[in-house]
């Protein structure tokens, strides 16, 4: 069994230029920018929680988040593995219906998936871990999936 870090990480995302992320869903999140999504789905939650809180930087860094949106696209791309869990449908489905695990169920992670539709998401604590670790879990199911089970 090869070991992921076996590779170091910048051969790794050099080696990685697949579209997990979409264009399209990082503008319609940007709509809702000045609370961070489009900076959470593109995998910058430290960022993403400062537009939370500043509202956008008070809408200057969410204005400037418009011509950003495309090399935060290409980041992505590059940082996260393609697999058979698509990053823009989970992210759908964590904003809309996270605090019910359906994105979870949809991962195969049926056990927190079933606990957060009875606890509302563990009582949000679990949705916001969810917003902060998603593309991580995401290409870490990926790349089990493409190179565990062969």
């Amino acid at each position: 069994m090869e070991s992921r870090y076996a590779t170091p990480t910048y051969q790794r995302r050099e080696q990685r230029s697949h579209n997990t992320h979409s264009v399209v869903v990082g503008y319609v999140a940007w709509l809702f920018g000045f609370m961070g999504c489009h900076r959470f789905y593109f995998g910058k939650p430290v960022t993403g929680t400062l537009w939370f809180f500043t509202l956008g930087l008070l809408g200057i860094g969410w204005i400037i988040d418009l011509f950003l949106i495309p090399s935060m696209d290409r980041q992505a791309d590059r940082r996260y593995e393609p697999g058979n869990i698509n990053y823009s449908l989970t992210w759908i489905l964590l904003v809309f219906l996270g605090v019910f695990g359906i994105h979870r169920m949809y991962m195969g992670k049926w056990l927190t998936g079933i606990l957060y539709l009875f606890t509302f998401g563990l009582f949000g604590i679990g949705y916001l871990y969810d917003l902060w670790t998603l593309n991580d879990q995401i290409d870490d199911l990926n790349y089990e999936d493409n190179h565990y089970r062969r």
